[in-house]
């Protein structure tokens, strides 16, 4: 690809919310999620020159950006910290249909393992197909099917407990 800036510049503008949304989706910290963009953004610049296409591009930009997100999940778990930014007012978010149950149902994910748990955003928040997830995290496509299938099977089973068999 060009290494102009204003190719470069394109590039960050059409990919700088999926980026971001895979990180936050995962860490559930606007700053963390703004590093591991930008982090994304600078890698990529490094690589520009072996990357081929558009879709080079995307597919670099998402594995960077789940692999960081994963990283940094078990940095943060291994060495938990509280930040000024995370207890203060969070930023306006768009109104959800019903903050009640995203708020159940994303501390659900968010208890999944690591690699589950970034297959489920990637499947259902990012609606890439189960062949786009193992390239993205560099694993065969039956561990992903595998892995997406228990965890909603894990899912299903903790939110049936839950709501005491309101799921089907």
């Amino acid at each position: 690809m060009r290494a102009d800036g204003q190719a470069f510049a394109a590039l960050v503008k059409k990919h700088q919310a999926m980026v971001f949304s895979i990180a936050w989706n995962y860490l559930h910290n606007e700053a963390l999620a703004e590093d591991i963009a930008q982090e994304a953004f600078l890698e990529l610049h490094r690589r520009l020159p072996q990357i081929e296409s558009d879709l080079h591009a995307t597919n670099f930009l998402r594995k960077v950006a789940a692999h960081r997100s994963m990283d940094e999940g078990r940095r943060r778990r291994s060495h938990p910290q509280v930040a000024i930014a995370d207890i203060a007012e969070p930023a306006a978010l768009p109104r959800r249909a019903d903050p009640l149950l995203e708020g159940a149902l994303s501390r659900l994910v968010n208890s999944l393992p690591d690699r589950s748990r970034m297959i489920v955003i990637l499947r259902y928040q990012e609606d890439l197909d189960p062949a786009e997830i193992a390239a993205v995290l560099d694993i065969p496509l039956g561990t992903v099917k595998s892995n997406l299938h228990r965890a909603l099977l894990v899912l299903r089973k903790r939110m049936q407990r839950k709501w005491k068999g309101a799921v089907q």
